[in-house]
């Protein structure tokens, strides 16, 4: 770069005829200076943004006169007010740029001012504000929100602050870029293919950019202009790979016709071969290469894999379920600021249909009854479970979960304990970590199990409450930034005990005889370095860490991710990790009377008489539960919510209808021809016989009305109990 002179400058002919009149650099970088025009008859040189950005000057020709618009002596005129204004950064004369509020005195030259942290808005009057007076960003959710280490453009580590040099993308605010990276990102992709790269919004997206000082071509995407960019996509491989070829013109020659016609491998299309050569018939046209005949069966299909059943290939089964939906795509339709796991799950379950979808489940073999499900080449996520439990000998169970509901609620109940019990996971029970299994990464077992889990939380299951809060940070980076240590390892694994002894080494000696003894761990991790002083212990250990819990882990952990992505789930949650925390992470909080009480609604009748009998049960119930959850009662509160809804834990998505009390009253069950007389010799009988119901598909329980809490303790008891010993026992 030439040097600047500190003279005014009242032409063009004071500094070098590549270097721009307006700044006095010679740069050429068209992503960050705009296009650098020369006008050799004027000896004139000019970088576009400059111009854009400068106070004095302004378009008056048409776009192919001077410099896109910009007149030659227009130009010069700028040239001269801005030779008396010197710049804040540099103290050197031709600040052409100046703070676009009025009592602000700042001017820079365009390149300055990036360095002084100046925003120039490139749409409407072009202004351009100092550091004081910029705009800025601000966070639209709650700030524990969970924020990457990386720019979505160049991928590079990112500190996920809000600042000059950082921007973030106003629609999904999970999206962070660097401005000179998002700048490069803009020129490149243009008007019509300048969107966020994470969330794919554009509207909103480049409008904020535009505020942010991003400047945006108006063209078409680079890549779209280049001359036969895809003429490549045209041609025809026409090569004879034949290890001995037979045709006297060469392996290159390809008759139209014949012995010597170059046929292409069906399943690659990238590999060709003569007839002749290959042994093949005249008119033979189908024919795979060696390379795809190793890897499929010979008809076009992939190798079975070695489950007892054939499964499709990973390939057709994600392109043909909707499963990998973005929770990003829906987003306007979705929760943006934080609330209740109840809310925001039910807004994803909102895309769960009517549809249902069978799934048989044999004894107690829920996992294995839901990967089936989620194996089947059309299956659909979005269709609603329906279940259905066969004893070993194939029959229905009778009655005790014959109500849909209940038998989902049960169903689902038995997947999530399963799957804490599955070899994707080790650690001990409520605080699981994933497990590192050839077997499940060959089967897929990784996906299946996330996105079993997704539609787990979606149809009302219990919550997850086994991740160890190492597995929620891996995941979602919650707590956010917080470095991982030996205390999120599994415990008592082989490799937590090694980082523990070198952790613990309380000299240089012990240290190195501690590495000694894990050597082939360390060399696994390319952590077996010279360690020369005790300081570069802990180091070292967390080193040791991240490469246990993260770089060993990483395909688990992808495909796990993409399995919870299932309906939005995973970005849901990653939005609002602090939120969903206590769902992942923490046991299910113990049911007390007053949550029990405060789930239902109670419907009275409208006719007054009813109201008079069926007001003092509601003091019955209210009284029952407080029984139940001291243990007064020969049934629990998990066993009456059973009763009502089907679920003896609470879904985390809430009950939906949510549950209602109703009454039945003993009159109503008479005969229509008896007549209403000696009434208090038929209450006496209807104690003992009106027992409470209970609808589990709209959670609605009906209580009975008695003359006493003794009685309507027992029908209750009697009543729930009896439910309760219909249900198929746990193995």
């Amino acid at each position: 770069m030439k040097k600047v002179r500190s003279s005014r400058l009242h032409d063009a002919g004071n500094i070098g005829e590549d270097c721009c009149v307006l700044c006095r650099l010679s740069d050429d970088d068209p992503a960050m200076f705009g296009e650098k025009v020369t006008i050799k008859e004027h000896k004139l040189t000019v970088h576009y943004f400059c111009l854009l950005t400068s106070c004095g000057v302004y378009q008056r020709g048409k776009d192919n006169e001077g410099v896109f618009g910009f007149l030659v002596e227009d130009i010069k005129q700028e040239m001269r007010r801005s030779a008396r204004l010197t710049c804040c950064s540099c103290k050197k004369k031709g600040a052409c740029v100046g703070c676009y509020v009025r009592s602000c005195r700042k001017s820079v030259h365009f390149p300055c001012g990036r360095k002084k942290k100046f925003i120039s808005q490139f749409t409407g009057l072009f202004p351009s504000y100092c550091q004081d007076h910029n705009p800025t960003q601000s966070l639209c959710v709650s700030s524990d929100l969970s924020l990457p280490q990386s720019c979505s453009v160049c991928l590079d580590a990112i500190d996920p602050v809000l600042s000059y040099s950082v921007l973030k993308c106003p629609c999904c605010h999970a999206s962070w870029f660097h401005r000179e990276c998002v700048q490069r990102q803009a020129h490149s992709a243009g008007l019509f293919f300048f969107r966020c790269t994470l969330c794919n919004n554009k509207e909103s997206f480049q409008e904020e950019m535009l505020r942010m000082g991003i400047y945006i071509p108006e063209r078409d995407a680079s890549w779209e202009l280049e001359a036969n960019a895809y003429s490549e996509l045209l041609e025809v491989y026409d090569h004879c790979d034949a290890l001995t070829c037979l045709c006297n013109d060469g392996p290159t020659h390809s008759a139209k016709t014949g012995w010597f016609e170059v046929i292409r491998c069906r399943l690659c299309g990238s590999r060709g071969t003569h007839r002749k050569c290959s042994g093949l018939k005249l008119h033979t046209s189908d024919w795979a290469c060696s390379d795809c005949t190793q890897a499929t069966d010979g008809k076009a299909s992939l190798v079975a894999s070695p489950q007892s059943a054939p499964r499709k290939s990973l390939l057709s089964k994600r392109h043909l379920s909707p499963i990998h939906s973005s929770i990003s795509s829906k987003r306007p339709s979705l929760p943006v600021t934080a609330g209740s796991p109840e809310e925001l799950l039910q807004a994803l379950a909102s895309q769960l249909r009517p549809l249902t979808v069978q799934v048989e489940v044999s004894g107690s073999q829920a996992l294995l009854a839901a990967l089936d499900l989620v194996r089947r080449p059309n299956f659909d996520p979005t269709c609603t479970l329906s279940v259905r439990f066969n004893d070993e000998k194939q029959s229905a169970f009778p009655s005790s979960l014959g109500d849909s509901q209940t038998a989902r609620q049960y169903f689902l109940k038995l997947l999530v304990q399963q799957i804490q019990d599955s070899a994707v996971f080790e650690g001990p029970d409520g605080s699981k970590n994933l497990a590192l299994d050839y077997k499940a990464l060959r089967e897929d077992l990784y996906f299946d199990v996330g996105c079993l889990l997704a539609l787990s939380l979606l149809h009302g299951g219990p919550p997850v409450s086994f991740f160890s809060c190492g597995l929620y940070q891996c995941l979602f980076n919650y707590p956010p930034n917080r470095p991982l240590t030996v205390a999120h390892m599994t415990p008592d694994a082989h490799f937590t005990r090694q980082a523990i002894r070198i952790k613990e080494a309380e000299s240089l000696d012990s240290l190195k005889e501690a590495m000694t003894s894990s050597w082939e761990y360390l060399e696994m991790a390319g952590c077996n370095r010279p360690i020369r002083s005790l300081e570069e212990r802990e180091l070292l250990v967390e080193d040791l860490v991240s490469f246990s819990l993260i770089t060993r882990m990483q395909l688990p952990l992808q495909r796990f991710r993409e399995g919870l992505q299932t309906l939005g789930v995973f970005d849901q949650v990653q939005l609002f990790p602090s939120v969903f925390y206590s769902i992942f992470c923490e046991a299910a909080g113990r049911l007390t009377a007053q949550t029990v009480g405060q789930l239902f609604t109670v419907h009275f009748s409208e006719q007054e008489e009813k109201l008079e009998r069926e007001t003092p049960i509601v003091t019955f119930w209210r009284h029952f539960l407080l029984e139940c959850e001291v243990g007064r009662s020969s049934i629990s509160l998990q066993d009456l919510l059973l009763f009502a809804t089907g679920a003896e834990e609470l879904p985390v998505t809430g009950h939906l209808p949510p549950p209602s009390i109703s009454f039945l009253d003993p009159f109503c069950s008479s005969s229509p021809g008896v007549e209403e007389t000696g009434r208090s010799g038929e209450e006496e009988l209807s104690d003992g016989g009106l027992f409470p119901q209970s609808e589990p598909s709209s959670n609605h329980l009906l209580l009975p009305v008695t003359s006493s809490y003794q009685s309507f303790k027992s029908c209750m008891e009697q009543a729930i109990s009896h439910h309760v010993h219909l249900l198929p026992s746990e193995r």
